[in-house]
């Protein structure tokens, strides 16, 4: 079983008290990137194969997830994969600071619900973690078919800049301009089910300046 075999190998261990991620790969890569709740690990294992010098880091509690993108490693032999079965927080809290390139955050959970928002994941918390691990010039991608969560991701993106101590600057500064998915940002099959459901995803890129 591939969760008993290959699983351990690619596991990130967090009994260090700073992760340089660049070290978990062999053979060596050019730079890292992270993707925090992977789903299914279809975008994950797409960028993987696709950019072979970039080492990847997926975040995702859920074991069922896990276990799809632990298959993609070995149907696609990926080395360029490290996997946290858990929070995201507890990975970011580690990593060496500025040492991420790239930071995906895809169709995160909406909680809808008015009691619930304070479970979303982004917020000003997550946001100064995520903004100590990236790198000056380093990208930010956020996706969402929930115009309340978009609103939010900007409102919160506002928020930290004010704060003056890093900067998240929005590529596009224009929500009408953010509907057409890049070619390098395959679709997931949440992207998927919200096409199905006549919902139209914005794809949010921003660019780090600390």
């Amino acid at each position: 079983m591939l969760m008993e075999t290959l699983f351990p190998k690619v596991s990130i261990s967090l009994e260090s008290p700073e992760i340089e991620p660049k070290t978990l790969f062999e053979p060596a890569v050019a730079e890292v990137w992270l993707e925090i709740g992977f789903g299914g690990g279809e975008h994950l294992s797409w960028q993987a194969q696709n950019n072979p010098q970039v080492g990847i880091l997926g975040c995702e509690p859920f074991i069922n997830g896990v276990a799809k993108l632990v298959s993609e490693i070995d149907t696609h032999g990926l080395k360029n994969v490290r996997i946290h079965a858990d929070d995201a927080r507890f990975l970011l809290e580690k990593l060496t600071p500025r040492s991420l390139a790239r930071t995906f955050i895809l169709y995160p959970d909406p909680w809808p619900k008015q009691d619930q928002k304070k479970r979303r994941f982004v917020n000003a918390e997550t946001l100064a973690l995520i903004s100590a691990a990236m790198k000056t010039g380093a990208e930010l991608r956020v996706a969402s078919d929930i115009p309340d969560y978009v609103n939010w991701t900007l409102k919160h993106i506002d928020a930290h800049n004010a704060l003056g101590k890093s900067q998240f600057v929005w590529k596009n500064n224009d929500l009408s301009e953010c509907r057409e998915r890049p070619a390098d940002w395959p679709q997931t099959r949440y992207e998927q089910k919200a096409l199905r459901e006549n919902r139209v995803p914005a794809y949010l890129c921003f660019e780090h300046h600390s």
